[in-house]
């Protein structure tokens, strides 16, 4: 037996709001499973559980908030013994059979909870939909009896809306008032700032910073990039924050220094390279979800995971999964940013990269000026896990993967 508490999705997450079970006592869970959707400051997450087993008892009801850590449910291991509730009902059947006459009372309770399990039960599983996917089937105008339910006990999620879409089914347009805002949903984009301003705080206190910055001529990047995109259909096409993930996490692969967490007073490497990408939302705030495994994705399947993971970030769709695991954090500022973008690390993880905009500036080519495409990157790191020496290797080899696109 063991307890599935409130997930922390983020250093600057005290508590969050139990918004909705996807589970009852009795359902058997399996790693990856979507069980709940919790509400934080951030937004609403679909909430997954990490281990298989049955749902012995839920210990949180739908609206109450809870800090960090507390329980949500008791998972026991399949094969274990059943839920406690089971084994009441025995207790119970002698009680009534001494008071009144056994054969009455007893089918009487059995004629009443048979029917009444359908009745209840079958509606409220044919119904059950996710928050997120009901918000997501309101914007594009699709009905929720369109949909079909593939998580547990046939719950409505996410994914089905997006197959839903896939295989067909119409959509309109919806009307305004049709499409929640966040703020309706009880997204507070000055409660955010707050809550990561308290963050930032905490980080600039406690880890000591130090800061190294290169610049990268990006012109081979560039140039393969147009050829790539003029062979390949508008769907297929890269962008540019592709290469910089990619080269980013072949050069964590080689420094693994820089991709782990703080914790209890020593660096903890992680075993995979999950890189958290800094998202601006609409309507303000910024959260920044992780794409998983990202030194053993293709070019275009990165891409896909990328769009995929903005898409959803800004309609409110992210796991919490996605909000617990970053390794290692990359801010880029796009086109339209600064020269260069200085991060503050957010804990526990021990640094982060920022990519300013790209622009022709004079640079040196074989002894003549001319000028190049040129990017500033920017590390920020923890010196109780790494130095300036691991810093500047880890740059040089972001720089050095950049300059041989084709092999990203």
């Amino acid at each position: 037996m063991s307890d599935f508490v409130m997930p922390s999705l983020g250093a600057d997450m005290e508590s969050g709001k139990l918004v909705h079970w996807l589970v009852k006592p009795g359902s058997v869970v399996r790693k990856g499973d979507v069980v709940a959707v919790v509400e934080t400051h951030k937004g609403a997450f679909e909430i997954e559980v990490f281990e298989e087993g049955v749902i012995s008892e839920l210990c949180a009801k739908e609206g109450e908030e809870l800090p960090v850590g507390a329980p949500l449910a008791r998972l026991a291991k399949l094969g274990e013994a059943p839920p406690a509730a089971p084994p009441k009902a025995p207790e119970a059947a002698p009680k009534v059979i001494q008071v009144s006459a056994p054969a009455p009372v007893v089918e009487t309770e059995r004629a009443t909870e048979t029917p009444a399990s359908p009745s209840v039960t079958q509606p409220a599983s044919r119904l059950r939909v996710t928050p997120v996917a009901r918000r997501r089937a309101g914007e594009l105008g699709i009905g929720l009896d369109a949909l079909k339910g593939t998580g547990i006990d046939g719950s409505v999620t996410l994914a089905d809306v997006h197959l839903a879409i896939a295989k067909g089914v119409s959509s309109k347009a919806p009307s305004p008032a049709a499409v929640p805002t966040a703020r309706r949903k009880g997204f507070d984009p000055d409660e955010m700032r707050q809550a990561i301003a308290a963050a930032m705080s905490r980080s600039k206190r406690e880890i000591p910073h130090y800061y190294l910055t290169s610049t990268i001529d990006m012109s081979r990047s560039l140039a393969w990039l147009e050829t790539f995109n003029k062979q390949h259909k508008p769907e297929e096409r890269l962008l540019p924050a592709v290469l910089l993930l990619k080269a980013t996490a072949l050069a964590l692969r080689k420094n693994p220094q820089l991709n782990g967490f703080w914790e209890n007073g020593r660096f903890r490497p992680s075993d995979g390279i999950h890189i958290g990408w800094a998202i601006s939302l609409r309507g303000g705030g910024l959260i920044a979800p992780a794409i998983h495994e990202v030194d053993n994705h293709s070019l275009p399947s990165l891409m896909g995971a990328l769009h995929d993971l903005v898409g959803r970030a800004r309609r409110g769709g992210i796991r919490g999964s996605e909000m617990m695991d970053p390794t290692f954090t990359i801010t880029s500022l796009g086109d339209r940013g600064a020269e260069s973008a200085l991060g503050v690390i957010y804990p526990p993880q021990v640094a982060i990269l920022g990519f300013g905009r790209v622009f022709k500036r004079p640079w040196v080519v074989d002894e003549q000026v001319t000028a190049r495409p040129l990017l500033t990157a920017s590390l920020a790191a923890d010196h109780r896990a790494s130095d300036g020496h691991v810093g500047g290797l880890f740059l040089a080899a972001v720089d050095r993967f950049l300059q041989e696109p084709e092999t990203l």
